[in-house]
């Protein structure tokens, strides 16, 4: 079956379990090469047992909608709150070990709130306890996204600054975006989105095609704030000197690729057409003009596309997409762990509307197929991450922190 056609499949919950029987009895021949004895005659050694199947364990179920998850060098965990705290969880994620203090205040309204958080890529607790977070931040217009960093002292915030703030602010109470990224430069990544600003059924509503705003972009800074010398050209004047791409609609996962060191996102699409975008400097992802969803309140099939669908050449095609249904992807994560050696590699998304977590295996910086994972659990996954142990994390909707081991 062909990729596309993959995508217009409605794809049933892979059975996880059996997954991991299949890829442990493959394995095992590999490994045996299809023999029986050895060429002295004596037995040959028996195949190693197979790996437990992944399976899901709840760490933790009385957290509060909780947005992103990051890893402190000890293993505790910082955990945001979309209403507008930060927690700091124990080792095994159990137990609320403090609430930070010192964050600005929040527009916790809608889909905003306090959002993302992040690491230093050079932090200690000593001498660079720096961290980073997003947020829904009010002013003139009405409110937007905005980056602020400070220094992680016990359970206290220090020389917090705001390190970057979306323009313009606009009403609404959606479409942050709001993911960070560290590239391995040291410079940060933001994703943006277009703030429920856009319609692809109104020419004139195209805000994330002006290059000259902040509304469904991408941006790229340096840890103060302040723009790189080597952010892309646009070619026209007025562009804001912070874009890294463009075309976006609502991008709530962001990773970098561990052997590439490029961004991917992944990214909300209207009735369908959610995507997986691998990001290139200067590159134009297509909204509001291109989406392989169609417009809300439209027939849901390949005619009502928007713009056809299809981005190439005008646009950048995405790596992967889904029709004709939305999942509304949410955190991205490659994972590189030991625990599941059959999914190194691969590019995992939590879903919200699609309620599951989705595994996207690759074949370079293409998709060569993808499989849904964990919808018996029934939870809306917020965040995806892995794990110093090696083990994936989840955030979900409802209040949990599950954990993804044998």
């Amino acid at each position: 079956m062909s990729v596309a056609a993959r995508r217009n499949s409605g794809r049933s919950v892979v059975q996880v379990a059996r997954f991991a029987r299949i890829a442990g009895v493959a394995a095992s021949v590999a490994a045996c090469g299809g023999g029986a004895s050895s060429s002295n005659g004596t037995a040959a050694t028996a195949p190693a047992a197979t790996a437990a199947a992944p399976k899901a364990t709840v760490l933790n179920a009385s957290l509060s909608s909780p947005w992103s998850l990051a890893f402190l060098p000890d293993r505790r965990m910082l955990v945001t709150q979309k209403g507008g705290t930060m927690l700091i969880l124990s080792a095994d994620g159990a137990r609320t070990e403090a609430t930070v203090n010192g964050l600005p205040a929040v527009v916790a309204s809608g889909q905003g709130g306090l959002l993302d958080v992040a690491l230093d890529p050079e932090f200690d607790a000593s001498t660079n306890p720096w961290i980073y977070w997003t947020y829904s931040e009010a002013g003139a217009g009405g409110n937007g996204t905005a980056v602020a960093r400070g220094k992680l002292a016990g359970t206290t915030l220090t020389d917090v600054t705001v390190i970057f703030r979306q323009a313009p602010k606009v009403s609404g109470e959606g479409h942050y975006g709001s993911r960070l990224a560290f590239r391995a430069d040291g410079t940060l990544f933001v994703t943006l989105g277009e703030r429920q600003q856009d319609d692809p059924s109104n020419p004139g509503l195209d805000h994330a095609q002006n290059v000259g705003n902040h509304l469904g972009k991408v941006v790229r800074i340096r840890r103060d704030g302040s723009v790189p010398a080597d952010n892309p050209a646009f070619g026209t004047s007025g562009a804001a000197p912070e874009l890294w791409s463009y075309g976006h609609r609502n991008p709530q996962g962001a990773a970098i690729h561990p052997v590439t060191g490029e961004l991917w996102v992944t990214e909300h699409g209207p009735q369908g057409g959610d995507e997986l975008n691998r990001v290139q400097g200067g590159g134009n992802y297509g909204w509001p003009l291109r989406s392989y969803g169609c417009p809300y309140g439209a027939p849901v099939g390949d005619a009502c596309r928007v713009g056809g669908g299809t981005h190439a050449p005008a646009y950048v095609e995405p790596v992967s997409y889904w029709v004709p249904t939305s999942i509304a992807p949410a955190g991205l994560m490659f994972y590189t762990g030991a625990g599941f050696p059959e999914w190194r590699g691969s590019a995992f998304t939590g879903a919200l509307a699609g309620q599951a977590l989705w595994r996207i295996a690759l074949d370079g910086n293409a998709e060569a197929s993808r499989e849904r994972l964990f919808a018996d659990l029934g939870e809306r996954i917020r965040d995806v991450r892995q794990g110093p142990d090696g083990w994936i994390y989840l955030l979900t909707d409802s209040g949990k922190l599950i954990r993804i081991d044998r």
